[in-house]
C-alpha cells in the first residue's frame, strides 16, 4: 500500500518519515563534528560539501513530504484527552516549521558569499542575489540554536511515540513503521 489509510501511513509516507529522521540525526552530528574542525583538517572541505549536499537534497524531500501529506488521507486522531490531540498537531506543526527554517538558514549560510550550493557535483543551487552584512555569522547562530530545537522536538516526538504504543498501548507507532496491507 503506497497510499496511507484511515488506520496507518503508506509506504511512501513511511520512508520520507524514516528518510528525514535519518538524515536529521546524521546532519546534526555531522554539523557538532564538522564545527570541531580546523580549516586545515583534510576532512574539512568534505564534511561542508557533504552536509551542504543531504541539506539541499533534504529541501527537495521536505517539499515531497509536504506535497505527498497534502494529496493523502491521514490516518485517524488516536483516542486520547483533547488536550493531547492538541499537542499532537502543534507538536508536528513546529517540526515541519523548524525542518524548514534549519533548511533555509543552511542555504543562507552556504551561499552568503554569492557562490552556488554543489549538490553531490551533479547541480548547482543559485544563491540569492542579495545578501547582508555577515550574513554567514548572523544566519549560522541562528542555525545552531533551531539545530538543537529541533532535536529538542525530536525527543519529545519520540517519547510521545512511545508513550502512546507503550503506555497508552493505542498501536501508534506501529502505523509509522509497518505498512497495513488492510484498509
Amino acid at each position: 500500500m503506497l497510499k496511507n489509510s484511515k488506520k496507518s501511513y503508506g509506504l511512501v509516507a513511511i520512508l520520507i518519515h524514516w528518510l528525514m529522521a535519518i538524515a536529521i540525526f546524521f546532519m546534526f552530528g555531522l554539523g557538532l563534528y564538522m564545527v570541531e574542525l580546523t580549516y586545515y583538517d583534510p576532512w574539512y572541505k568534505g564534511a561542508l560539501d557533504l552536509h551542504k549536499s543531504i541539506g539541499m537534497s533534504l529541501i527537495a524531500l521536505w517539499v515531497l513530504r509536504l506535497l505527498w501529506r497534502q494529496v493523502n488521507e491521514r490516518p485517524d486522531e488516536l483516542p486520547g484527552p483533547k488536550l493531547e490531540q492538541v499537542a499532537a498537531r502543534v507538536g508536528h506543526f513546529l517540526l515541519y516549521v523548524l525542518m524548514l527554517l534549519i533548511l533555509v538558514s543552511g542555504y543562507l549560510i552556504s551561499t552568503a558569499d554569492g557562490r552556488p550550493i554543489s549538490v553531490f557535483e551533479l547541480i548547482n543551487v543559485p544563491a540569492f542575489p542579495w545578501s547582508f552584512d555577515n550574513q554567514e555569522d548572523i544566519v549560522g547562530e541562528v542555525h545552531f540554536w533551531l539545530a538543537w530545537a529541533l532535536i529538542g522536538f525530536v525527543v519529545v516526538h519520540i517519547g510521545a511515540a512511545l508513550k502512546h504504543q507503550f503506555i497508552n498501548k493505542d498501536g501508534a507507532l506501529s502505523r509509522i513503521l509497518k505498512v497495513n496491507k488492510e484498509n
